[in-house]
Parts: structure tokens; sequence; C-alpha cells
């Protein structure tokens, strides 16, 4: 269904993007800037597992919010990584890594769809994990200062966004593998 609760939540997530990056436009101290878009992000972020538990919950799923909630994921995370390129806070290389797995799959994903595989590139726990790798590193960068007055953000921010490149291109190398036969099948 085009507009449902969990839809609405999707859709709000998309809407939410330029509040994120719009943040770091205002005239407002630095501090307060990163908490602001950590907050932003980490509310959104929030808003995928609550859409997909409540489409489940209410007997609400359907294709397109299937389709619409993977979109709204892959926005949220190359806006946020197109920030953090520009604040310096994420080297070019690794949005690069991240945003082009995610343009690739996805474009593998429809392939294989059009092809009738799409079972192949079923989304897999190391896809999952990739997720809540950079789900977590994100908001550390944005942030980018000392929480609890314990934790560097920016140090552990880093660490996990390299752990999801690493993940990143683990995990497209096993889409890739698991649809490798149904692409010699069709070549042929």
């Amino acid at each position: 269904m085009f507009f449902n609760l969990p839809t609405l939540l999707t859709w709000a997530r998309i809407v939410a993007i330029p509040l994120i990056v719009g943040v770091f436009y205002l005239q407002l101290e630095p501090a307060l800037q990163n908490l602001l878009a950590t907050v932003l992000f980490v509310v959104v972020a929030l808003t995928d597992w609550l859409d997909g538990y409540l489409a489940r919950r209410l007997n609400m799923t359907s294709s397109f919010g299937a389709f619409l909630d993977p979109v709204a994921d892959k926005f949220l995370v190359c806006a946020a990584l197109l920030v953090l390129v520009h604040l310096n806070r994420v080297h070019a290389l690794i949005a690069f890594v991240i945003i082009g797995r995610e343009i690739a799959i996805s474009a593998l994903r429809e392939w294989m769809a059009q092809i009738g595989a799409s079972r192949s590139v079923a989304v897999h726990m190391l896809g999952k994990l990739k997720t809540v790798v950079q789900m977590v590193a994100i908001p550390f960068l944005l942030f980018d200062g000392s929480l609890f007055g314990v934790i560097d953000t920016h140090v552990w921010g880093t660490a996990l966004i390299y752990i999801a490149a690493v993940l990143t291109i683990w995990s497209m190398v096993y889409y890739l593998q698991k649809a490798l036969p149904e692409i010699r099948a069709k070549a042929k």
C-alpha cells in the first residue's frame, strides 16, 4: 500500500534527509550542529526498525514498502557519508566503496529479479551486519566529540566505518558469487 503507517515512516526517513544535511548550514556552534545532526540521524535510523516492525505486526507489508524501505536506507547512508566527506571526517575512498557497493548491488538485484533469480541475491546476514556497523559508525562520526567524557566518537566512528567498508566489500563479493551461476546460465 502506498500510504499506511509503516510506509509513511519510510517516507519520513526520506524527507528527514535534507534536515540532517541542513543542520550543517545553520549558523550554530559546530558542537551543536554535530549534536543535532546526530540526534536526527539516530531518530531517523530507528524508524527503519519501527516501520518494519509495524508492517509485520499490523500486517501492512506491501511490495511498495519492500521497495521503498531499502531505497530510504541507501539515501540516508549516502547523504550522511557525503556530509562526512565534506566535513573531512570520512575519506572519500571509503564513501566511494560504500556508495558504489550500494549502487552495484541494487543494480544486480534488479537484474536478477528481471531474470527470475532474485532469491540468489536475497538479503544475507553479512549485509545486515554491514548495515548495523554503518549505522553505528555514522552517528559517531557526525557527533565527532567526546561522549560521556569517555568515548572519543571520532576514533570509534573511524574504526567502525573502516570495518563497514571491509564488510561492504565482503558482502558485495558474497552477493556476486551467489549471482554468478545465474549470470553464467543466462549468458549461454
